[in-house]
């Protein structure tokens, strides 16, 4: 049994060491905010924290992340910017499928974490890989912007 930091509990999981987190996860602990995409890492859906930091869970052994703190979509509003990041994404009325939402808003949130008056190409830089299969990508910039505007 591996015992894992998620969202501030630590929680045991019966999986093998070199399960990706995303499934140890959904599975596992059957926190199904985070979505599989891709399965390669390269469409930002499964996006979560890892000590504060973005990282695909689908490409993640759960060995890599044993001791670390791991937040999800489900925990995200406990940081102040997630919280206005959500509340932006509800008042720009960002999502259409939804499906790429939770990894668009880890990344968003880790973003505005770190700075607070992201540059057009912060947001790019931060954002790439992120794939939002309906484009929405005006209105989560704009999402990203709002949120910025209301952290001090």
């Amino acid at each position: 049994m591996i015992k894992l930091n998620v969202n501030g509990k630590q929680l045991p999981v019966d999986v093998s060491p070199d399960t990706p987190l995303l499934w140890a996860l959904r599975d596992g602990l059957n926190l199904t905010g985070t979505k599989y995409g891709c399965g390669m890492s390269m469409c930002g859906a499964c996006t979560v924290w890892v000590s504060g930091a973005p990282v695909r869970a689908c490409q993640t052994p759960v060995s890599a992340v044993v001791g670390q703190k791991i937040t999800t979509i489900e925990d995200v509003a406990s940081n102040p910017a997630g919280k206005a990041v959500q509340a932006a994404w509800r008042k720009l009325d960002v999502v259409q499928c939804g499906f790429c939402q939770s990894g668009q808003i880890m990344a968003a949130t880790a973003l505005l974490t770190r700075n607070k008056r992201p540059t057009d190409a912060d947001i790019d830089a931060a954002m790439a890989g992120n794939v939002c299969r309906c484009a929405t990508y005006v209105r989560i910039r704009a999402a990203i912007k709002e949120a910025a505007a209301t952290l001090t």
